[in-house]
């Protein structure tokens, strides 16, 4: 019976030593930035004026937190979630995003619309490196009232007018959309 409690004890011990169950981690921002999404709930968003921290999703199912994502799903009227932070000062954002064939979504940068899409077929812009149903990585970089916007390496917009202070928030209009590593470094 020793032996057995013995050899159970050390599976167990080597078990654990291998990468036994683990629990899943979102990742930790590149270094020098915040990440705006925690990877489990909505803390730090809002939709209108109804705050969603420590929650998974919003009353109308528009956004959700699945697998260390937001997704956005499709419906009647275009919503907006945004973060409840202001961003007043110049500042980098990065995030990575997954569109269903054919949606259409939108990143707003203080108030101001940047299309983001399955951009092969909706437009507006030629992405060459986009990765149909893959993960792609946009890129935006603000100083001052412009932005200069990048997806997957391509410049998407140049001189990108935006207001002077502001949220950042995602727009949910058509098809099913995915955004993660939602990262920001605010240069004050």
């Amino acid at each position: 019976m020793r032996r057995l409690v013995r050899a159970l004890t050390l599976l167990v011990g080597l078990s654990s030593l291998a990468g036994g169950p683990t629990v899943a981690r979102y990742p930790a921002p590149e270094p020098g930035f915040q990440s705006l999404f925690n990877g489990h709930d909505l803390s730090g968003w809002r939709l209108g004026n109804n705050i969603l921290n420590g929650k998974t999703g919003s009353a109308d199912g528009r956004f959700e937190v699945e697998n260390g994502e937001i997704v956005v799903n499709a419906g009647k009227d275009v919503e907006l979630l945004d973060t409840t932070r202001q961003f007043n000062h110049n500042f980098i954002l990065k995030l990575e995003y997954r569109a269903a064939p054919r949606a259409d979504s939108g990143l707003f940068i203080r108030g101001h619309q940047l299309q983001v899409r399955d951009y092969p077929r909706v437009g507006p812009y030629r992405v060459p490196r986009f990765k149909e149903g893959g993960w792609n990585e946009l890129d935006v970089v603000v100083i001052a009232r412009k932005a200069i916007c990048t997806s997957d390496g391509t410049v998407l917009e140049k001189a990108f007018e935006i207001p002077a202070t502001g949220s950042i928030a995602l727009q949910a209009e058509k098809g099913r959309f995915e955004y993660r590593r939602i990262e920001v470094r605010e240069q004050t």
